[in-house]
């Protein structure tokens, strides 16, 4: 569909700022632009960034969503939910485990503890159900409407851990109307991506929607560690998902129930001795994608399990709607992979049997979750009212239990790997808040929008240590930590002209206490204060070339206190947990669009943002500096971070897309590209040569054609992504050797796509 004629937008968006409330359907707002369509135009986005529908240009948040063709092209290749690393305007997405256990960075801020309890500050909804654990937020991406990002604190309406921002995806739901599809691609490694959904009316009030997902890729990383030699030992997986929904509708009451399940048997990402050149941050010269030397390599293994339902109850009032979600999720994971990288060690047989390189320790390790429940409920309600104040009020519950369990084992004195350390952790943390929002029109051109939400948190802990590598012996260590805050954002939305509309906000959120008690190789368990932040934000949204650009644009500065930071190995595969006094960040943001004709739409997306710890004070133990170039000032053995930019906090961040379609035949041709950029990063807290990642050039390409027949659509596709095979080291290991973790190396497939209707 393309954008709607001017009346017609102007109709909806009042239809949609004072009547729409959380429950309104996209496909109701879809109905209604079907008759509107011009030519060369953009099509209107609608958003969920507030809980109501809303044009996305009418809203005063910063953000940015992604859906169609863009969305499709780069999920191609079997990717996981890090294809979005770089797509979006501020934000970037790392992993130290593969697929599963993602990182977000949204404008700088984010969390690069790999523990299992680690909590993030930029948080994933997914259906409107919170994804607290790292383990669920890595659910395969498939039969998704829509991706949108909310840039900034969102601490009033979405509560938990939101400091930085917000990655929210919406699926596809039941509808009355037959409809759905299949697909299947091949590629690379003999990698095969398949996925379908089909949903329809069961009565002439209930429908259903199943989706399923299937992935599946050989391993191909041959190990030639010298006694250890085997061929394809590593980097394949077997993925499989599956959504099953249904929706009632009634004449005043909507209910829609949603189970969603995973299981994920792989290898976890390879980590690779010594594969940066000392004194530099190049990949070493022999630098091969499907070769490791590892001692370990034929025990590494990653299994997720994960479940999940959710019910949304809606009730539809004279002026009000009631909406209840209720939420269970569930996951298991146990990863367990040949950390250093490499082969042998030095203190072993005079150190003649070690490598790639020097390698100090063998450290060979796996952690799981065993047991892990999350309870949600979230009750509001939300005003439909025709004057000119609408409101939301609600209360949230979240309860989650977790289970970790840490393992090391001794390599040296069993091929095996002995188990030699063994620790399990125990989290409960309940949570809950109210929360209330209220919009007000003041004139047809002037409306403000204020949010409060008072939350509390707890977090009650127990690790227990019953076997440790460095002969610590046994240890048992219980924590609390809790705390409240009041969070509240301030903004207003003011329409320029029927083309511009400026907004303006200032926010406050927060982080809940953290608790870090991965005491395999050392006795403390460490704990972070509640970090909170302030942010400032104005900008422009508009519509230019009569419908055929858009242009946002923003600008924006935070100030965080207390701000919790990760110290990741440095001596040990150990983390520590701190606070740094204060942190700063400041940049914009722009998003257009573009119809350049009738045939060529374009995309551009730039960033910059800027972060500082700022904090006198502020050490960390420093590293073995053997193999390893500080630029940071070492004191005694410990490195001060004062100035430092955050780690994984790219200064830069771009994207570029263009999409040709041409009438052909019976159907169409097309051809699309996209480039993202993005800057080098610091790795860890401290700065170091080796440690600096470097810029990454990512670019893909896809083409194709698309027929119809009768009620059905075929494409048939080609795509590659990474087509140049930009391949450098995107995350490391400090604490033994120069150990990286290296990007996907370049991928080439071909997928055929039917949809039916």
């Amino acid at each position: 569909m393309k954008a709607m004629k001017r009346s017609t937008l102007a109709t909806l968006i009042n239809a949609t700022l004072f009547s729409a409330v959380a429950g309104t359907s996209f496909s109701s707002l879809a109905a209604e632009e079907k008759t509107a369509k011009k030519s060369n135009q953009l099509e209107v986005i609608q958003v969920t960034a507030r809980k109501r529908v809303e044009n996305a240009q009418e809203v005063p948040v910063a953000v940015s969503a992604l859906q169609g063709d863009n969305l499709d092209a780069y999920s191609s290749a079997g990717m996981d939910i890090r294809f979005l690393n770089a797509k979006i305007p501020s934000l970037s997405i790392e992993s130290s485990f593969g697929r599963s256990f993602p990182r977000f960075y949204v404008r700088g801020l984010g969390n690069t503890d790999f523990d299992l309890n680690a909590s993030q500050p930029v948080s994933l909804v997914v259906d409107e159900v919170v994804q607290e654990n790292a383990i669920l937020k890595g659910f395969p991406v498939f039969d998704v409407e829509r991706v949108e990002v909310l840039r900034g604190p969102q601490g009033t309406l979405f509560g938990r851990n939101t400091p930085a921002g917000l990655v929210k995806f919406d699926t596809v739901k039941p509808s009355q109307e037959f409809d759905g599809y299949g697909s299947v691609s091949y590629g690379s490694r003999g990698a095969v991506d398949t996925s379908g959904a089909v949903g329809g009316a069961l009565t002439d009030r209930l429908s259903a929607r199943v989706s399923l997902l299937w992935q599946d890729k050989d391993d191909y990383i041959d190990n030639q560690a010298p006694g250890f030699e085997a061929k394809d030992e590593q980097g394949g997986y077997t993925e499989k998902a599956a959504r099953v929904q249904f929706l009632y509708e009634g004449d005043d009451f909507t209910a829609l129930l949603n189970y969603h399940t995973r299981d994920l048997d792989g290898s976890p990402i390879a980590f690779r001795a010594n594969v940066i050149k000392a004194g530099t941050n190049e990949l070493v010269d022999n630098y091969e994608s499907d070769v490791v030397y590892q001692d370990a390599a034929s025990r590494s293994t990653q299994q997720v399990e994960s479940e999940g339902a959710s019910l949304k109850l809606e009730w539809e009032l004279k002026n009000h709607t009631i909406t209840s979600i209720s939420a269970w999720e569930s996951a298991e994971i146990y990863s367990r992979a040949d950390i250093d990288g490499g082969y042998g060690a030095a203190f072993i047989d005079d150190g003649n049997f070690q490598g790639p390189g020097i390698i100090p320790f063998a450290s060979e390790s796996a952690d799981g979750i065993p047991d892990h429940d999350q309870l949600t409920q979230e009750l509001r309600l939300s005003s439909n009212f025709d004057g000119d104040l609408n409101y939301q009020v609600g209360v949230f519950y979240f309860d989650e239990e977790l289970t970790i369990e840490n393992y090391s084992y001794n390599t040296f004195s069993s091929p095996a790997g002995e188990l030699d350390g063994f620790v399990r952790q125990q989290q409960d943390t309940t949570a809950w808040a109210v929360f209330g929002s209220v919009d007000y029109t003041f004139s047809d051109d002037l409306k403000v929008t204020a949010g409060l939400r008072y939350s509390d948190d707890d977090k009650d802990f127990v690790a227990n240590r019953t076997l440790s590598p460095i002969g610590g012996g046994a240890l048992l260590v219980e924590r609390d930590v809790s705390d409240d805050h009041v969070s509240w954002d301030l903004s207003a939305n003011y329409k320029v002209n029927d083309d511009v509309n400026w907004y303006g906000r200032v926010a406050n959120s927060f982080r809940a206490p953290s608790l870090q008690g991965r005491i395999l190789f050392g006795d403390d368990v460490t704990t972070a204060e509640s970090e909170t932040v302030t942010s400032y934000e104005t900008g422009i949204k508009s519509d230019v070339l009569d419908g055929q650009g858009r242009v946002n644009a923003t600008v924006f500065y935070y100030t965080m206190d207390d701000q919790q930071l990760t110290a990741v190995g440095g001596g040990a595969n150990f983390n520590r947990l701190v606070n740094a006094d204060k942190t700063t960040g400041y940049g914009f943001e722009l998003d257009t669009q573009w119809v350049l004709s009738d045939e060529f739409n374009a995309t551009f997306n730039l960033s910059y943002n800027k972060t500082e710890i700022k904090d006198s004070n502020l050490s960390i133990a420093a590293p073995d500096r053997s193999t390893l170039n500080i630029t940071d000032p070492v004191v005694d053995g410990k490195v001060f971070l004062d100035g430092n930019s955050l780690p994984h906090a790219p200064e830069w961040i771009s994207n570029f897309t263009l999409r040709y379609t041409k009438e052909l035949a019976d159907g169409n041709f097309f051809a699309s590209g996209d480039i993202s950029y993005r800057s080098k990063i610091n790795m860890f807290l401290y700065e170091s040569v080796e440690f600096e990642g470097k810029e990454l050039i990512e670019t893909g390409l896809r083409t194709g054609y698309t027929w119809s027949e009768g009620d059905y659509e075929y494409e048939v596709a080609a795509f590659v992504r990474n087509l140049f095979d930009e391949q450098q080291v995107i995350g490391a290991v400090d604490f033994n050797n120069n150990t990286g973790i290296v990007n996907e190396e370049r991928y080439v497939g071909a997928e055929f796509k039917v949809n039916f209707f």
